[in-house]
């Protein structure tokens, strides 16, 4: 009886390991091609934007704009994330901004002239390329995480 726990607990841990790496390996792959298709979409003006279409391990860099996390605990979650200090802009590509008015004596440049008057922009229509990605690649990245349990739980069995 004791011979039998032991080694039910022993499998438990194997499974622990065997999941970790292989859901880790299926969270990076899956991350990447999600990246790579919203990298795909994107719209490209001097290609900051896209150069700043990124995933990491933990939270997201400060000022990017985030699709969300996958993972509860801090040692599996992945983030999927665009922007940064030069692409500050990532989110209002990806929601458009409506028509607002600019400030007198803003640095602002409407048209290539200083705004020394006031002045109403117009706003820009939303391109997305962030969220569409995501729900394309979603799918494909579940299947690939439950793969990749499935080879755990046969790995640790054996």
């Amino acid at each position: 009886m004791a011979d039998d726990l032991a080694s039910f607990q022993a499998k438990l841990q194997a499974l622990g390991r065997s999941a970790s790496k292989c859901v880790g390996k299926a969270m990076e792959t899956s991350a990447e091609e999600i990246c790579d298709l919203a990298r795909a979409a994107c719209p490209v003006d001097d290609g900051d934007l896209k150069k700043s279409i990124g995933w990491t391990w933990g939270d997201a860099p400060k000022g990017s704009v985030s699709i969300g996390t996958v993972g509860d605990n801090a040692a599996m979650r992945i983030t999927i994330y665009a922007g940064d200090a030069k692409a500050y802009y990532a989110r209002w590509v990806e929601f458009g901004t409506k028509a607002h008015a600019i400030g007198k004596g803003s640095n602002s440049k409407l048209k290539g002239k200083s705004n020394q008057t006031g002045a109403q922009h117009n706003g820009a229509r939303a391109r997305p390329f962030f969220f569409p990605a995501y729900r394309l690649g979603r799918k494909r990245a579940i299947n690939r995480i439950k793969r990749a349990i499935s080879k755990a739980v046969k790995e640790a069995a054996t």
